[in-house]
């Protein structure tokens, strides 16, 4: 991890040097459990649905974060699910008052 900090040996996330540390010793998990992609592809950024059944966890892994397309008016329909987090729109949710 301090070589991927200092010299960006990878581009598109931290999973691969994760992999690296944890020297393959990782377990998968269900779709149910970490709804990833919802950043869409790691190239445009893409709106992506989300997998059939329960979800546990929106991982918004990929480039298209719902905070940067929410803030240019161009979001994709799953980012209204991350709005109501927004502490920039809602400050309020987290002050200490």
């Amino acid at each position: 991890m301090r070589v991927q900090k200092k010299n960006r040996i990878y581009e598109l996330g931290s999973l691969p040097p994760f992999l690296l540390v944890f020297a393959g010793d990782v377990e998968g998990v269900e779709h149910r459990w970490n709804q990833h992609g919802l950043g869409g592809d790691n190239l445009e950024g893409l709106c992506r649905d989300l997998h059939p059944g329960p979800v546990s966890l929106l991982h918004w892994s990929g480039k298209g974060k719902p905070w940067l397309r929410l803030n240019s008016k161009r979001p994709c329909p799953l980012d209204a699910l991350w709005a109501p987090y927004d502490l920039y729109r809602h400050p309020t949710l987290f002050c200490d008052s």
